[in-house]
């Protein structure tokens, strides 16, 4: 039947179908395009698998610390999983799309599988800690005794049953030195007072989190002991490793008294806990510092030292000789030594991945294969991961790993090839080329460590490479051996003139540290650095260590947007501590305001890091542009184009509520260590308990203005106890 309206077909006609499928066409034409492109990228780069696995397995344990929520870790997982079985679906049966398709299907599933292993790791290991402060007196049983003698103290990792709780709790106690007693080592039963603490969440934002370090340690509490130990039942101390490892160093510091002794001690045995203050710090601002912590440089000093001794004393025996093959044996002799120097020295992560380093290049070496590879390097990250995946986001594992892959790409890279090839040519210029090959290995490991040194503590020295073209050669092939013979020839009572030797060896490191950090411009000082500023770091140098070519060199835009970002990175004009005790002021003058004039160190060097400043803080009750009173300080700075008043609490005493809140009226940002009424309204922010118990500590930036707090990522990770969990 006709009507008055044309028939319109459903879906547009067959004009909008056909555009629609040409679209479609197109887009999946596109789409192809850029998978032939990535195809032929891949090809050409030279694509090693092995590495990149080991980057997609920190990057799974990555996120999940980054991100806040479980649902998140399960959508990372599901959308790894769903990459995979796409990649599977999509370029099963194409050819032409090998190397894409075996990427993308690895690296997925490593990516699901770090997020899994690290979750596994934090339910298994964290331990719930203590819900408030308390004073108790307990029975526990020693697990670990840890001395630090430059502390004047020792702390004791104590186990004991939390009647009130029904829980077995895992603490860490700091005992004074005059209160040690005999038995007092692991497996001892002790009975102790102690005030007992929760483990401290960053005391700002950027800060060191000792509650998730502690979380991962299974650690409930720390605290300090009250009145006296008594030990129950006495400890195996000279027969436990530990004991061994106490023994040594105490044997070396008898013998060599003095700094050089204590630097002597942490070379043989691991214990840095006689070091003084002054020592660490010149070691840590002339670049030096990685030669006190047992890593891939005394591992590997003590596995050649051990592999050239075995091999050359077991040529001597032609019957074995003739039967054997040495190197096979040498290695194996060596390994045993580097794994018994790991033991020995505590079995840290720098010290475990340098150990399996060094034992991969050993086999290497018995097969006849290429010792210094990236495939190596990724071996050793991913047995780390495995053991330890928390470590991933301590400074510790980050600079090994860098220095790692500095100096592995350094060697593998074709100038460097040409540079060392043999020629002919005299005894001088050989050494000194590989005196400039030492100068600069210096030099690229410390640009790679530079920017993560920043991020984790925010100072940097700036002489490194220098310094450690001496102090390098000085304890490898100097200091160490001398320890090594003086140890040897103690046993017949003959190791003093070694002993003397090894002393000034040590003076002259530890000159070269002091003189280095003493040096005008030594030290760069730094604010906190975001996350996306170290992300392009780290994605520039695994780009430029990990590629072959020319293509490595794209890594370079990354690496130089995040130092540009670097330099604008700017300072904190206002920092507040958790508890809201420590306020720290930048901007007015060279030296940090703080509120109060505290004596603890670790809150006065947490607020001069932070900010970027060094020198002695100034107490706002000294400085001419603050008025403070008993109970409260105010004090007026200028920022951008606005003027803010800042009122700040110095005492916990009662206020009379109208005064108060007249004053807050006053101001723009309020601090107190306290619950302030709600009469309280300043025009920006009141920083009181109600407010720090969510947020932890706080860094203000007026400019903006804007507010970063500790709580920001932390989500609901079980090491962090903000308001509501």
């Amino acid at each position: 039947m006709a009507t008055g309206v044309p028939e319109v077909p459903l879906g547009g006609g067959p004009e909008r179908a056909n555009a629609a499928a040409q679209r479609n066409w197109r887009s999946a034409a596109r789409l192809s395009s850029a998978a032939d492109r990535i195809e032929t990228f891949l090809a050409e780069a030279g694509f090693d698998r092995g590495p990149w696995l080991a980057v997609a397995f920190a990057a799974g344990i990555g996120a999940w610390f980054r991100l806040s929520m479980p649902w998140q870790w399960l959508a990372v997982i599901a959308l790894a999983i769903l990459a995979a079985v796409a990649a599977q679906a999509l370029w099963r049966d194409r050819d032409d799309r090998a190397n894409l398709r075996l990427a993308v299907i690895s690296l997925a599933i490593v990516v699901a599988a770090g997020v899994a292993i690290v979750w596994l790791r934090s339910a298994a290991a964290g331990a719930e800690p203590l819900p408030s402060p308390r004073v108790e007196r307990i029975e526990a049983r020693v697990l670990e005794r840890i001395d630090q003698p430059a502390e004047d103290r020792l702390r004791l990792v104590l186990a004991y049953r939390d009647a009130e709780a029904g829980l077995a709790r895992k603490v860490r106690v700091n005992v004074p030195l005059a209160a040690d007693r005999e038995g007092l080592a692991e497996g001892a039963i002790v009975r102790l007072r102690t005030r007992l603490m929760p483990p401290s969440p960053p005391m700002l934002p950027g800060g060191y989190d000792f509650a998730r370090t502690a979380w991962f340690q299974g650690l409930s509490a720390t605290g300090s002991l009250i009145g006296e130990v008594e030990v129950v039942q006495s400890g195996r101390d000279a027969s436990s490793l530990a004991g061994v490892q106490r023994a040594l160093a105490a044997h070396v510091r008898e013998r060599l008294s003095g700094s050089p002794g204590t630097i002597a001690a942490a070379f043989a045995s691991g214990d840095r806990g006689a070091i003084t203050r002054a020592d660490e710090e010149a070691m840590r601002d002339s670049g030096l510092t990685h030669l006190l912590s047992i890593s891939g440089l005394h591992v590997s000093a003590v596995i050649a030292a051990a592999y050239l001794l075995s091999i050359k004393l077991l040529a001597l025996w032609p019957w074995l000789a003739l039967r054997v093959r040495l190197p096979v044996l040498a290695a194996a002799i060596a390994a045993g030594a580097g794994v018994g120097y790991t033991l020995l020295t505590g079995a840290e992560v720098p010290t475990v991945r340098s150990c399996i380093g060094a034992v991969l290049v050993l086999i290497a070496l018995a097969l006849g294969r290429e010792p210094l590879s990236m495939r190596m390097v990724a071996v050793a990250a991913i047995a780390v991961l495995l053991l330890w995946p928390e470590s991933l986001v301590g400074p510790s594992f980050q600079m090994s790993f860098a220095a790692v892959l500095a100096i592995v790409a350094l060697h593998g890279s074709e100038p460097m090839q040409a540079f060392l090839a043999p020629r002919e040519e005299s005894w001088v210029v050989r050494f000194a080329r590989r005196a400039v090959m030492l100068l600069m290995m210096g030099v690229v490991i410390e640009i790679a460590l530079t920017p993560i040194v920043l991020f984790h503590f925010h100072r940097a020295g700036l002489y490194g490479a220098a310094a450690n073209v001496i102090a390098i050669p000085l304890v490898t092939f100097i200091s160490m051996p001398l320890i090594a013979l003086a140890l040897l020839f103690d046993l017949v009572g003959m190791g003093a003139p070694l002993w003397w030797l090894a002393g000034k060896s040590l003076e002259l490191l530890l000159a070269i540290a002091h003189f280095t950090a003493t040096q005008p411009g030594a030290v760069k000082l730094a604010p906190q650095m975001d996350l996306a500023t170290i992300a392009l770091f780290v994605i520039g140098g695994l780009w430029l260590a990990l590629w072959r070519g020319r293509t490595r060199l794209l890594g370079l835009a990354p690496a130089a947007l995040g130092t540009i970002l670097l330099i604008g990175t700017p300072a904190p004009d206002m920092l507040i501590s958790g508890d809201g005790r420590h306020v720290g002021i930048a901007g007015e003058g060279a030296r940090l305001l703080m509120l109060r004039d505290t004596r603890s160190e670790f809150a006065r060097d947490n607020l001069l890091e932070l900010a970027g400043l060094e020198g002695e803080p100034v107490p706002l009750g000294r400085w001419n542009g603050a008025r403070c009173s008993r109970d409260f300080c105010t004090l007026a700075i200028d920022r951008g184009e606005r003027r803010w008043t800042l009122l700040m609490a110095r005492s916990r005493d009662m206020v009379e509520e109208r005064a108060l809140a007249a004053a807050c009226d006053r101001a723009d940002i309020v601090v107190a260590d306290r619950f302030l009424p709600r009469s309280c309204r300043p025009r920006w922010l009141k920083a009181d308990r109600r407010l720090l118990s969510r947020t932890g500590g706080l860094a203000l930036y007026l400019d903006e203005p804007r507010m970063q707090t500790v709580a920001e990522g932390q989500g609901e990770h079980g090491w962090w106890r903000g308001a509501g969990r």
